[in-house]
């Protein structure tokens, strides 16, 4: 008899609760919540020492006034708005994809249940409930990292649109207190 690693007992588990869907899903959930995580540090480290950069980059230009300067200094905040939203899609596609892959995970062990229920003897109501309730737990994970994508994801579009703003006026304070 082959015996797995005890560092993938955890995996195995998984899999006999909820079937393989749910391993899946478990690689989803990381993906998630490590894109979440990155995008915290980027903001927490990266995007003020970047910001703070450009505001110094743009006070230290001669000619704020002209169309051209108003351009670029339109161009220089856009992109880096652009950085601090750049895994924006990719984390809609990962949420949006947790509930379908759940519902994946419910339907093949429903049918896992019907599939063992045919082929034994005896009905039996007791056996058939465990069935159903191992084949709807895929579906309730799906949903619950879902949730949880969603509020991140709110969160960071919220953290986005304020910064663009904040971004926007510092850079319009930058040029009010080197004109002063």
């Amino acid at each position: 008899m082959f015996t797995l690693p005890l560092w993938l007992e955890p995996v195995e588990r998984l899999v006999d609760a909820g079937g393989a869907v749910l391993v899946v899903l478990a690689f989803v959930a990381v993906l998630v919540f490590g894109m979440a995580i990155e995008r915290w540090w980027y903001y927490r480290i990266t995007w003020r020492v970047a910001r703070r950069r450009l505001i110094r980059r743009w006070a230290a230009r001669s000619d704020h006034r002209s169309w051209s300067a108003r351009t670029l200094r339109h161009v220089w905040a856009t992109a880096l708005v652009a950085k601090l939203s750049r895994p924006l899609p990719w984390l809609k596609l990962l949420v949006a994809l947790c509930p379908l892959l759940g519902l994946l995970g419910t339907v093949t062990g429903m049918i896992a249940v019907f599939d063992s229920l045919s082929l034994s003897d005896t009905h039996q109501a007791r056996a058939m409930a465990d069935g159903v309730a191992r084949a709807t737990l895929p579906t309730l994970t799906g949903m619950a990292i879902a949730v949880v994508g969603l509020l991140f994801i709110s969160r960071l579009e919220h953290v986005i649109r304020r910064e663009d703003q904040r971004l926007h006026d510092r850079l319009a304070r930058a040029v009010e207190e080197s004109d002063a």
